[in-house]
């Protein structure tokens, strides 16, 4: 019996190993820590595994585009979790935590189907409104190391390969929790972006992510 729960509380040990969870989550709130800028929150994803976070006042929270409190995120909610491994802690620290809203329904071929007859400024104002709503909905992330940077896109060298990113006027970066200027991305700096396609399958990224918002000495 003894060796039952010693088994057992090894496994529980395994699970919540930094190492067993990865650095990026998406999945199901299951629950998290009500009216306190400091806490605990879970997740469940896709495969079933159940992750726990810290957070604190310094976790970016985001719905729809807009910075929010980890206290007003709703049990159900679909989120995506980039986090940190805690050197002497099971649990990992949540650096960022994206509402992932569901993408729109698709267009009926009547929708979808412009009449010949329009001219193409009418054309651009039809199709850009589709655009925003696909990059709002920011279904694609890729991870990687800055290969190569310019003021409308960026290289990123990914484990599968060289991915090229187109960036807008309005593309968020984000250094260490912080909202800074598409200046202060560099070259070799490894990131993390959030991106869609458009409507010409061309990668746009809206968010990219980057730095260390965690010390685990200074805590």
């Amino acid at each position: 019996m003894r060796f039952g729960v010693v088994l057992i509380f090894t496994c529980l040990l395994a699970a919540q190993t930094p190492g067993a969870s990865p650095p990026l989550v998406r999945g199901v709130l299951l629950e998290r820590d009500a009216q306190t800028d400091t806490g605990e929150f879970s997740v469940r994803a896709v495969d079933n595994h159940v992750f726990r976070y810290q957070f604190d006042r310094q976790t970016y929270v985001e719905r729809e585009n807009q910075l929010i409190d980890v206290s007003r995120l709703r049990p159900g909610e679909k989120v995506e979790v980039l986090s940190d491994a805690v050197h002497g802690l099971f649990l990992r620290y949540a650096r960022t935590v994206h509402v992932v809203e569901d993408p729109p329904p698709p267009r009926t071929p009547v929708q979808s189907r412009l009449p010949a007859s329009r001219d193409s400024a009418e054309r651009s104002i039809l199709l850009g409104s589709s655009l925003e709503g696909d990059q709002a909905a920011g279904n694609l992330t890729y991870s990687g190391v800055v290969s190569r940077l310019s003021g409308e896109r960026l290289v990123l060298h990914t484990r599968d390969g060289d991915r090229t990113i187109q960036l807008r006027p309005d593309t968020q970066y984000l250094e260490n929790g912080e909202v800074v200027g598409a200046a202060a991305l560099k070259p070799n700096t490894r990131v993390s972006v959030r991106a869609a396609k458009d409507l010409y399958d061309q990668v746009v990224g809206y968010q990219v992510i980057w730095g260390q918002i965690f010390d685990p000495e200074g805590r």
